[in-house]
């Protein structure tokens, strides 16, 4: 098919995990997108990603097409347990197809977060997290100066950092004992993983929330190996000189569903459910 004729179709790619649900799922979706001619299935810049899964799915997909956040919307179906980044379950796909049918571009942005690595060689890495990032050392405690919008915060010990997103903060960083952040509160989170406190050595001890125009940069005290974690993806680098965090400029966009419930519903069901009244 030409470039010629698919103008004016909202080119669509098709992202699935490996389970049977998921994979039924992408064939109903498939064969009736295909045959329907408002749109063009395509996985080479699409306007619109459908991911059929789970939160993890969802992550995948994410970084498949982080270069064009500009130009694209994401939509989500789970196939599991619920998830959050998920607004249609595997038996609403009729609703999700009328939904595209009907769909006027409109989208739900979030923050992503931008993280630099400069190693002890000089190159430098860049990445981008839709939940967070952290930075834990393989031989030993960790020890690394915390520098915030410049000023040098404290000198953390213990086994690591994690910086989150508004979206990211229900996750790993919820586990560590960070706030909840709502999305439009355009800020990073900076949370502790085992932080080591006793008379001679001292962190804040609590998670800190940091504003979007501030960064937050990590210097290892120490040459050795650090586990540096991107979301899903985990990376191992020698000799860490410095990891900046920041908010990017570029925001993920969903597509602004009937099913895209408010953030609060979102974490009331995630970590909450049903809710009983007692008499």
């Amino acid at each position: 098919m030409t470039q010629m004729s698919i103008t004016g179709k909202k080119k669509v790619a098709i992202i699935a995990n490996g389970k049977f649900q998921s994979k039924r799922v992408a064939s109903k979706l498939f064969s009736v997108l295909r045959d329907d001619h408002a749109f063009y299935l395509t996985k080479k810049n699409p306007d619109i990603v459908i991911s059929i899964g789970g939160d993890g799915m969802l992550l995948s997909a994410f970084h498949m097409y982080e270069s064009i956040l500009d130009k694209v919307r994401f939509v989500g179906v789970h196939t599991g347990h619920l998830g959050f980044y998920t607004d249609y379950r595997d038996f609403e796909v009729d609703e999700l197809i009328e939904t595209l049918r009907a769909d006027k571009g409109e989208s739900v942005s979030y923050p992503v977060l931008n993280i630099r690595t400069t190693l002890a060689d000089g190159r430098v890495l860049t990445a981008r997290a839709l939940n967070e990032a952290t930075i834990k050392s393989i031989e030993k405690t960790m020890v690394a100066d915390v520098i915030i919008n410049h000023v040098q915060f404290e000198c953390f010990r213990g086994d690591g950092l994690s910086v989150s997103t508004p979206t990211g903060s229900t996750a790993y960083n919820k586990s560590l004992g960070g706030a909840i952040l709502h999305p439009t509160i355009e800020a990073l989170q900076l949370t502790e993983i085992s932080s080591l406190n006793n008379r001679v050595y001292r962190t804040i001890g609590s998670s800190l929330i940091v504003p979007k125009k501030d960064k937050i940069e990590i210097i290892p005290k120490r040459l050795g190996s650090y586990t540096m974690s991107v979301d899903n993806k985990t990376f191992t680098h020698k000799n860490v000189a410095k990891v900046s965090y920041q908010i990017d400029p570029k925001k993920i966009k969903f597509v602004a569903t009937p099913r895209h419930t408010s953030f609060w519903n979102r974490v009331r069901e995630a970590f909450i459910g049903e809710i009983g009244h007692e008499i």
